[in-house]
């Protein structure tokens, strides 16, 4: 389990015994959002080998008329000629993972990470949501252009096996041309934030015989499209064979969709309930990817760890 400082350990345990609802909200209303501080692991270093970031673009025929970008990551330690196949790691919102200025980080965080050994040889695919469109003028962000729509809600909110089927008939396909990737679902992990959290929980839900790991940062386990019942359905189903790392802070939402900090802690109780690898990570932050960047290196050694 990643430690926690005692007063967020004191806070839950609060958040636990609450008896209302209301009580809960004024609770999470009065804390100030704390902001984290980014650790030597996230920091790159001229000492450590520099894997590779290329950029694709990609129109997909399981989310007809999307056209979306999508980057690879391929560790310096990778061996193309070599007889072992790459871990594999699938980003949802994959510009907000990739930026090495931004709040993950993630291409520093793996190329340390795997030089010192704490996690496999892996290959990063960061994807962003399908856009209605018919090519991108501009790399994709958080917000399509005006006049342009986004699938994104379609594509991450639904409690279904499509976007586990996009990944499997598309995406894996295409990079798997060029690299050789794992087939092994325990050294398949996949991560999103907000509603590509519980996007990344859906798909190893669907397929655990695709991917067994799983890291959710603010994930939207509420009632958009009714990610709601999860706990409910995780507490009635036979134990399924994943690793699940959930972030959330006290600050995050709390809207006609539901509250997120009472989401994830319903998701965390029904998983350990149901006798699940699982680590919850609960903190002060609010709804953006702070504090679950912050503890990414981490996260990471927990979720590779053998």
């Amino acid at each position: 389990m990643i430690p926690q400082p005692p007063a967020l350990i004191f806070l839950c345990l609060a958040f636990a015994s609450a008896g209302s609802s209301s009580w809960l909200t004024a609770q999470e209303s009065a804390a100030k959002p704390r902001e984290y501080p980014f650790g030597p692991d996230s920091t790159r270093r001229q000492d450590v080998p520099q894997g590779t970031v290329t950029k694709h673009i990609w129109k997909s025929t399981v989310f007809p008329k999307t056209i979306r970008e999508y980057s690879v990551y391929v560790p310096a330690q990778y061996d193309p000629k070599g007889t072992a196949a790459a871990a594999l790691m699938v980003f949802q919102d994959g510009h907000a993972y990739a930026d090495e200025n931004g709040q993950f980080r993630v291409p520093a965080v793996f190329d340390n990470l795997i030089a010192a050994g704490e996690m496999p040889v892996t290959i990063g695919i960061f994807i962003n949501p399908g856009w209605f469109a018919e090519r991108l003028d501009a790399p994709q962000g958080w917000r399509p252009p005006q006049g342009v729509g986004s699938n994104r809600s379609v594509e991450y909110d639904s409690l279904n096996g499509d976007y586990a089927r996009f990944l499997e008939t598309e995406i894996l396909p295409e990079v798997g041309k060029t690299h050789r990737l794992t087939n092994d679902p325990a050294k398949r992990a996949v991560c999103g934030i907000s509603s590509g959290g519980i996007c990344a929980f859906t798909v190893a839900w669907e397929r655990p015989d695709l991917f067994r790991k799983v890291l959710s940062h603010v994930g939207s386990f509420t009632n958009i499209r009714g990610g709601n019942s999860y706990p409910f359905l995780i507490r009635k189903t036979e134990r399924k064979p994943l690793r699940i790392l959930l972030q959330d802070g006290a600050n995050d939402l709390d809207n006609e969709h539901g509250n997120w900090p009472l989401g994830n802690r319903e998701m965390a109780a029904a998983l350990k309930f149901s006798g699940y690898e699982v680590d919850f990570v609960f903190g002060e932050g609010g709804h953006n990817g702070n504090h679950g960047g912050a503890i990414l290196p981490d996260s990471l050694r927990w979720l590779w760890r053998e």
